[in-house]
């Protein structure tokens, strides 16, 4: 796998995902067009997405998959 190349599409995944913080945080994600209550309920949009945009195959996603993860709530829990 071309780490160098995944890690950037982690960035630019993340870079697009608008964290809004007030009463209730609300959140923008470039790959869904509908509320979602949990991490699960976005995995299959985002694999999607990747796939589509991206050109990624299962491995690939799945290591940016779990590195988006890890930065988003990171962002979520500040």
């Amino acid at each position: 796998m071309d780490y160098k190349f995944l890690n950037k599409v982690v960035d630019q995944i993340v870079s697009e995902t608008k964290i809004k913080v007030g009463r209730k945080k609300k959140y923008r994600l470039p790959f869904l067009f509908y509320p979602f209550h949990s991490f699960l309920a976005i995995k299959t949009p985002f694999f999607n997405h990747c796939k589509d945009v991206y050109g990624l195959n299962e491995q690939e996603i799945e290591y940016v998959w779990n590195e988006y993860k890890k930065i988003i709530k990171d962002k979520i829990e500040k």
